[in-house]
């Protein structure tokens, strides 16, 4: 029987009988996953095997695009092109699915992956390898989990297609490039995404954790993630032969003492009920071991939910690296240069709390209200939070998928060993459950948000 005549079927004896045998009965969420988790298994592996990093997803952009357009979406792709990086394509992909009257509905996957070199020992682990934005040869790996987003995503669009029927307005796919850089999202808003495209009503993503059991999700009302800048700091000093450092002013002990100097601007600048982060992430200085550099390059990522404690970090930041420099006697015009990044800042994450409560009853029905669990917030950061436009015009929500093993979660709760997280050259969902919950879950709140 085709899937018209079988809705016609349907119809039909509705009317005249009541409810209809089962072989008439239009598809659940549940028995089009156990159809379809085969190939959603297959494409979690094909895509874990061939991660790409931010602003080179050419090939992961490609295969996404090309499965929505096979499901029947309306695909554009190289949405978020890149002003002064003509290297970067601008990898988005938008599919739109107009489905009669109603709300529009986007729902967000990130496509990029990691500089990590994967060690898992899977047999589809990653064996990329390829260079990055600053030469360097790096191994890829998705090490966040965005390919159990993106095959999340797929399968959520297929199963939308799958149930039309059930729902009424417009659906957009977006795929989102450069999430890792935190400039993507922003890209595409730049390249006119809620102009050229249907403006939304609501934004849905979920994100892997590390720290809930598969088969569960998270929500988190209101603020869920802090906003992140990166910092980069150069302290320069007189360079010289290690021999006779009283002839040189020495950058790598300027750079020490700057960075205890900075601990105490969380510890004892910041109220303690104002979450903040410092930390330096690298530090880069000399090329041998009898040689004093002329200078040091220090890479910072500060995290916040207050623009004014932000604010005040930053200042705090140039304050220190200034003062040092002027105790060690370094002269003013080889004074220390700080420089928050303008391209990789993202402000707070906040889930609008209606929606995002709206939803934790959804998936309370979906999926049982033991695998709900409501989530607090985390000094993490990520670009969702864009598409909810500044002060928070459009309701958005990430929610947490679980992708670990329920029993070594707890032995690691009992033990205080902690699993392989986010970032890690060891992070391994288990694809079947989490897969399977990321699909329901994010198909169930869009059918509730679509519902007729």
């Amino acid at each position: 029987m085709s899937r018209r005549a079988g809705f016609l079927c349907l119809a039909i004896l509705g009317t005249f009988l009541g409810a209809p045998p089962a072989h008439c009965q239009e598809p659940n969420i549940d028995t089009v996953l156990d159809r379809e988790m085969p190939s959603l298994l297959s494409t979690y592996k094909t895509l874990h095997a061939a991660p790409e990093l931010s602003h080179h997803e050419g090939k992961t952009s490609s295969f996404v695009a090309g499965q929505l357009r096979a499901l029947g979406f309306e695909v554009n792709e190289r949405i978020g092109k890149y002003a002064g990086h003509p290297d970067w394509l601008g990898y988005g992909v938008v599919g739109e699915l107009k489905n009669g009257i109603g709300p529009t509905v986007y729902i967000r996957t990130e496509l990029d992956a990691l500089p990590v070199d994967e060690m898992t020992g899977l047999p589809y682990a990653s064996k990329a390898r390829t260079k990055d934005d600053a030469g360097r040869e790096v191994g890829v790996m998705h090490a966040c989990g965005h390919d159990i987003h993106i095959t999340s995503f797929l399968g959520t669009a297929m199963m939308l297609m799958e149930l039309k029927q059930q729902w009424s307005g417009t659906l957009v796919m977006l795929a989102q490039p450069a999430e890792e850089a935190i400039d993507g999202a922003k890209a595409m808003l730049d390249d006119g995404l809620y102009t050229r495209f249907p403006r939304p009503d609501y934004v849905l993503a979920l994100h892997d954790a590390p720290t809930v059991a598969a088969g569960k999700v998270g929500y988190t009302p209101g603020y869920a993630m802090a906003g992140s800048t990166s910092v980069d700091v150069i302290l320069r000093g007189i360079g010289g032969h290690g021999s006779a450092p009283q002839v040189t002013k020495d950058p790598i002990v300027e750079a020490a003492q700057f960075i205890l100097a900075i601990q105490t601007i969380v510890s004892r600048e910041n109220s303690p009920f104002d979450p903040a982060v410092v930390t330096v992430g690298s530090v880069h200085g000399g090329t041998r071991y009898n040689i004093i550099p002329d200078e040091v390059h220090l890479q910072l990522t500060i995290r916040t939910y207050k623009e004014e404690v932000r604010q005040h970090i930053l200042k705090a930041l140039d304050r220190m690296a200034q003062g040092i420099a002027a105790a060690d006697g370094i002269p003013a015009s080889r004074a220390p240069i700080v420089t928050a990044s303008e391209s990789q800042y993202t402000p707070a994450l906040y889930n609008d709390p209606g929606l995002t409560l709206r939803l934790a009853q959804v998936f309370k029905r979906a999926l049982g209200p033991e695998n709900v669990v409501e989530r607090p917030p985390v000094m993490a950061s990520e670009d969702f939070c864009r598409f909810g436009l500044e002060n928070h015009q459009i309701p958005i929500c990430q929610f947490t998928l679980g992708a670990v093993d329920a029993a070594k979660l707890e032995e690691s709760q009992r033990t205080g060993v902690p699993l392989p997280g986010l970032h890690s050259s060891l992070w391994a969902p288990i694809p079947e459950p989490t897969l399977r919950t990321g699909v329901k879950s994010m198909t169930s709140a869009a059918l509730d948000l679509l519902k007729k």
